[in-house]
């Protein structure tokens, strides 16, 4: 990892300490939840916004004051409200998609859940994801989030990841692992 991203991490990484803290002593962990999904869907639809939080360009005063019509306009929480503008203030609004990350893997951890990030050759369907969701519960041993994307180049087949373990049912993985073997049989 890059010292800058490191940076960028352990950065993060407090902010969302300190508001899944004060968010848990305030029982306030359902709406640090409904905030950081409310906050995720905007950076992810709103080039301007993630301009906002990552340009330099952009002065404290401007980036708190946007920050405040923002967080008035989306109706976050108090808690998440004042975060965004301390978090303005000491210029540190470039971590925001890292915090929001490590907020969704405490929230995760409080629930006693766990991601699955799950790669397919074609969009799963309710059913085969719930299907899989149910399956991985019964290996895992706790409730299961899957986190899907496509990929067409796996021609067909899985890849699951839960955590550092990795199952690859991938017919590109097969089909690599052929051409191995028949380069190892030479």
């Amino acid at each position: 990892m890059s010292e800058p991203a490191s940076i960028s991490s352990g950065i993060a990484s407090r902010y969302a300490t300190a508001v899944f803290e004060l968010s848990k002593d305030a029982k306030g962990l359902k709406a640090l939840e409904t905030d950081i999904n409310a906050l995720a869907a905007a950076l992810e639809g709103s080039d301007d916004l993630r301009t906002l939080i990552s340009s330099p360009l952009y002065s404290r005063d401007e980036q708190s004051a946007a920050v405040a019509a923002v967080a008035k306009k989306m109706k976050l929480s108090k808690m998440m409200t004042n975060t965004l503008a301390l978090m303005a203030s000491k210029r540190r609004l470039f971590v925001v998609p890292q915090m929001i990350a490590s907020l969704r893997d405490m929230l995760a951890a409080e629930k006693g859940e766990v991601t699955a990030d799950v790669v397919s050759a074609k969009a799963l369907t309710k059913a085969q994801t719930d299907k899989l969701a149910k399956t991985l519960k019964a290996s895992v041993g706790s409730a299961v989030n899957i986190n899907a994307t496509v990929d067409e180049s796996l021609i067909g087949g899985l890849v699951v990841k839960v955590g550092s373990k990795m199952i690859d049912t991938s017919i590109k993985a097969k089909l690599a692992a052929l051409q191995n073997t028949m380069k190892e049989a030479r």
